[in-house]
């Protein structure tokens, strides 16, 4: 059986698990509970990626594969999904994940800043994760009708677990009231089976 090193308060880790969920294969690896502390590598998560990051999968053969960008394309080919579409489809998909990873990416190290003692926190830095943020709220609010008439694919999953993640680090941000019309295409996600079974207030 295949081994997820895994965190259910990772967002990247989610993407995953939807995309499981969403196939069909949940019941294919095994879950390995893996902390993937920025400041201390994990010797035990390393022997199967160097960057000691999550998550990680390891494949029947012992080979393994990263990124959550990688993995989700493995498990939807595996499963002879739809989550990558092709042709006029494909980059839309792409640059939506594009987009979402990277506002995840803005979001880790906007709290990994805020989390700092007050002599070292830098609040140019957190202003310039919360502008950034802001930008790309906007654009997807624009955006929220093609996403909301587009067959639900890897973008849009990347797309609600940046915002998930802003509702579990900075709810007090309040991204709603900034992106009315990204708002009412969410709420469509999270009835989703995959996204509520995903939620990180659920992790064991």
């Amino acid at each position: 059986m295949m081994k997820l090193h895994w965190s259910p308060k990772s967002p990247y880790v989610r993407k995953v698990m939807i995309v499981a969920q969403e196939t069909g294969q949940l019941d294919t690896f095994e879950k390995v509970r893996s902390v993937a502390a920025m400041l201390k590598p994990n010797e035990a998560l390393m022997r199967d990626n160097p960057l000691s990051k999550i998550p990680t999968l390891v494949l029947d053969d012992g080979s393994t594969l990263f990124d959550s960008v990688v993995i989700c394309e493995y498990l939807n080919d595996r499963a002879g999904g739809t989550f990558f579409p092709t042709g006029d489809a494909k980059w839309p998909a792409l640059r939506w994940q594009a987009l979402g990873d990277g506002m995840l990416d803005a979001e880790i190290l906007w709290r990994n800043e805020r989390e700092r003692s007050d002599a070292s926190r830098s609040d140019v830095l957190i202003a310039a994760f919360e502008t950034k943020t802001i930008a790309a709220l906007a654009l997807l609010d624009g955006e929220a009708e093609a996403l909301a008439s587009t067959p639900f694919a890897i973008g849009h999953v990347a797309v609600a677990c940046a915002l998930g993640y802003l509702d579990f680090r900075f709810d007090a941000f309040g991204w709603r009231a900034r992106a009315p019309k990204l708002a009412a295409w969410f709420a469509t996600v999270e009835a989703r089976d995959s996204y509520r079974d995903t939620s990180p207030d659920l992790g064991e």
